[in-house]
């Protein structure tokens, strides 16, 4: 999988192959739009709703778009926050991981929340927090199966609607697998 920054023409706009591509995403998941009420009609997204949420996400200090590919082909996009808008949270933000619904249930959503990780570590931040909406318990067990503990409910700040919200701590992965303690063999 290759994760690479959302390109932007000259004029700060979405070339229109890829806006295809991220519209064709977008509407892949119709059951999570659904749930969030990002789009009016979870059933008629359009590219140029899909253009204005991004560009929206695209003016928050610290936000960057990012996509994610395999064999070529776009099967995810991640939205993330170097730091929240609350100064007294010290850790960036995945704001969105969305994987295309046909993609989905093959892993990449698990390597694309994984290469994310792997830039904050670069970045030296020690953790990462998320939001889960509280009506989707199908994000909820995602994340929590990949480590995300939650550490507080609350609400959006978008759109003020129930959320909990999970933190990872991002410590250096192991080079070599650590070694079982006596006796652990066959247990």
């Amino acid at each position: 999988m290759i994760l690479e920054p959302l390109p932007l023409t000259s004029d700060h706009d979405l070339p229109a192959p890829l806006l295809t591509e991220l519209t064709a995403l977008y509407a892949s998941n119709r059951d999570f739009h659904a749930l969030s009420g990002d789009f009016p009609d979870p059933d008629d997204v359009r590219p140029e709703q899909v253009a204005a949420a991004l560009a929206e996400e695209l003016q928050v200090p610290g936000a960057e778009v990012l996509l994610a590919r395999s064999a070529g082909q776009l099967v995810g996009v991640v939205i993330t926050l170097t730091r929240h808008p609350d100064p007294s949270d010290p850790d960036p933000w995945i704001g969105l991981l969305m994987v295309d619904a046909g993609a989905q249930r093959q892993g990449h959503g698990g390597r694309l929340a994984s290469l994310v990780e792997d830039r904050f570590r670069a970045a030296d931040r020690t953790a990462v927090r998320l939001a889960v909406l509280d009506n989707n318990p199908a994000a909820l067990a995602f994340w929590t199966a990949l480590g995300y503990e939650t550490i507080a409910y609350g609400r959006d700040r978008q759109l003020d609607r129930p959320c909990t919200v999970l933190r990872k701590p991002l410590t250096t992965p192991p080079t070599t697998p650590p070694a079982s303690p006596p006796g652990a063999e066959g247990a």
